[in-house]
């Protein structure tokens, strides 16, 4: 692909954006625009099949459109780039988008790669689950699916239809007897040679088949063996047979989907109070593999083409990483690009693709079930916004704040007996939290279990230079009482010069103790203001205190996983990189070969020398540490 990039001089750029004289220049090729403000941001992306008259029905007189006017009022300079094709053009807007994050543009918050199912190519194939399909490893992939919930509900479900193995090649080489899941009935044990292998190749074919989607011919292949073991007298085989087929009956009447139906997305769009909701349907190889919901972030007076084909272009291209576009997509909502998209999205992936509405029969109900599911998760995402909406507005008052809350912070201290302690930073807004905003400080260089010095620390690193005004906030919560509060207080009021503007306003943030009492039940909490310290009092069925227990909650929740994290990785790597001459390396070639530090540990001298990069001396050493270890 050959680009040709404009030439952009921002620096010696108009005050005043000239649109008759900038026309004039303009390339009726296509291509891309960005839009930018007097800070020179982009605050808009666009693609064009004519750039020139594309960009001047933005300067139009009969222009009226109320987000145009908008936009076009904050214009101070215009970047374009000159593609082959309006195919190139998309790609170049989309990767724009994402790198900007225009004020202006529909933005889809998702950038997750979805989960497959994997059945390995080994003499006992291994089924799990995979992020990214990757064409090095030997085997088959099933997917994607909406979700990793999605995914493990269909290993839990295929470990009752067809017992294989799911454990990792590590764990499953080392067995010497076998696990639990043989005992419960959830895998034939073959690390022991528990099954022929002819009956445990026969439960991966039904397994590969029943993943494809041929439920049916699965349950009469069953009924077939299950007569011919009951006429044979091997009634404990037919029993088994008999169990699969109820099993895999069940299973049928959950999915409705014609054998007909292969690759195939289904979108229902609803857009109202200016809100987008998008739900998504996922089948593939006749299976229903679930469903998800998407709220992109739509600027006022957006239209419905504009939400449309920002999703398309911005989901697909997107999930390239586990996304695979699938050959036919469902539309609950026609737009004007339809068949552009149909050929972009073919010529993009190298297979037909195409974008269908006004259907009857199945696929019809496909569109209506998923038009239902946007509705619904509409109406619950407006009711949740409305009352999120009000606990700030509640807390705002209880308060006596003059203005409204943008930003809130809340930190909390997670340790175990002074073990790998972890501080928390949790972060919401007027629409809840802001997970990508989140943040973790590993604690050092303090006495262990000193809850004070390592509330200092956190809020010393957080708030260290000189802070952006979007980043600092209304309001730090500090989970604990007035010993933290105090802490807390000296460090941000030694930091006040960070707080302060370039035009010198004092954005100091409001500090909030919330300790949580002798019983430690909800609605018991004490709310203590900094400086005053003067304890607000709030009723437990108030919208405040339920604001403020979330945000305190999601800190707790994120300090807790992250100590949890840090303190298993240690027990886990500690003992055999506390052994000199035992790096990352090493550490991996022993676990992998023994199948974990279990195995190491029973490990003889001579069994740990057979390991790649394990000399005999090194063999030795690792023999006595470990040895001195377990005594």
């Amino acid at each position: 692909m050959t680009i040709k990039i404009a030439e952009d001089k921002m620096s010696d750029a108009p005050l005043l954006f000239d649109s008759s004289l900038f026309l004039k220049s303009v390339s009726t090729q296509p291509g891309v625009y960005c839009m930018l403000n007097v800070n020179h941001t982009v605050i808009y992306v666009g693609k064009a099949k004519n750039l020139k008259k594309r960009l001047a029905n933005y300067f139009s007189l009969t222009q009226k459109h109320p987000k145009t006017l908008a936009l076009v009022s904050h214009i101070e300079h215009i970047k374009v780039t000159i593609t082959h094709t309006e195919t190139e053009a998309l790609i170049l807007e989309h990767n724009f988008i994402k790198q900007y994050q225009p004020k202006y543009n529909v933005l889809l918050r998702d950038d997750k790669s979805y989960p497959y199912l994997f059945l390995s190519d080994h003499q006992h194939p291994q089924l799990t689950m995979v992020r990214t399909p990757n064409k090095k490893r030997k085997g088959q992939y099933f997917g994607p699916y909406p979700s990793a919930g999605a995914v493990r509900e269909s290993l839990h479900l295929m470990q009752k239809l067809f017992p294989i193995r799911q454990c990792e090649d590590s764990y499953y080489s080392n067995r010497s007897r076998p696990c639990l899941q043989y005992q419960i009935k959830r895998c034939l044990a073959p690390c022991v040679k528990a099954v022929k292998q002819s009956e445990y190749d026969q439960q991966v074919q039904l397994a590969r088949d029943f993943l494809q989607g041929k439920s049916q011919q699965i349950i009469e292949l069953l009924v077939m063996q299950m007569q011919q073991a009951s006429d044979n007298l091997a009634f404990e085989k037919a029993a088994q047979r008999r169990d699969q087929i109820q099993s895999l009956k069940k299973v049928q009447e959950q999915q409705w989907v014609t054998g007909d139906v292969k690759q195939l997305d289904v979108l229902g769009f609803v857009y109202e109070q200016g809100v987008a909701s998008i739900h998504l349907l996922f089948i593939r190889n006749a299976r229903i593999l679930g469903s998800r919901n998407y709220f992109p972030k739509v600027p006022q007076n957006s239209t419905r083409d504009e939400i449309l084909m920002a999703f398309l272009s911005q989901f697909y291209l997107s999930g390239q990483n586990g996304r695979a576009i699938p050959e036919e997509i469902l539309l609950s909502d026609d737009f004007s690009e339809r068949f552009v998209f149909c050929e972009f999205f073919s010529n993009f992936c190298g297979y037909k693709i195409t974008l269908k509405i006004a259907l009857h029969g199945e696929r019809l109900k496909f569109i209506k079930l998923a038009t239902t599911n946007a509705k619904v998760s509409l109406t619950m995402y407006l009711t949740q916004k409305n009352n999120t909406q009000q606990r700030y507005q509640t807390l705002e008052d209880e308060l006596g704040l003059l203005v409204k809350i943008k930003r809130m912070e809340c930190y909390d201290i997670s340790h175990m007996m002074g073990e790998k302690t972890v501080a928390s930073c949790v972060v919401f807004n007027r629409e809840g939290a802001i997970k990508s905003a989140y943040r973790r400080f590993n604690i050092s260089g303090i006495t262990p279990g000193d809850d004070y010095a390592a509330m200092a620390q956190v809020l010393a690193r957080r708030f260290k230079g000189k802070q952006e005004i979007a980043n600092i906030p209304n309001i730090i919560f500090i989970d604990g009482g007035l010993g933290q509060l105090n802490q807390a207080e000296k460090i941000i009021s030694s930091l006040a010069l960070n707080f302060i503007s370039e035009n010198g306003e004092d954005h100091y943030p409001l500090l909030i103790g919330i300790a949580k009492g002798v019983t430690r039940k909800a609605g018991l909490e004490t709310i203590i203001l900094g400086k005053t310290y003067e304890i607000v009092e709030l009723s437990a069925d108030s919208p405040a205190l339920h604001l403020i227990q979330q945000i305190r909650d999601e800190s707790h929740r994120f300090a807790i996983t992250g100590h949890r994290q840090q303190r298993d990785k240690k027990r886990r790597i500690s003992t055999l990189e506390s052994i000199e001459g035992i790096g990352h390396l090493r550490r991996k070639k022993l676990l992998s070969h023994f199948g974990g530090l279990k195995g190491v540990k029973s490990a003889s001298i001579d069994e740990l020398a057979k390991v790649s990069g394990i000399s005999k001396n090194m063999a030795e050493t690792i023999y006595e540490a470990l040895s001195d270890i377990h005594e």
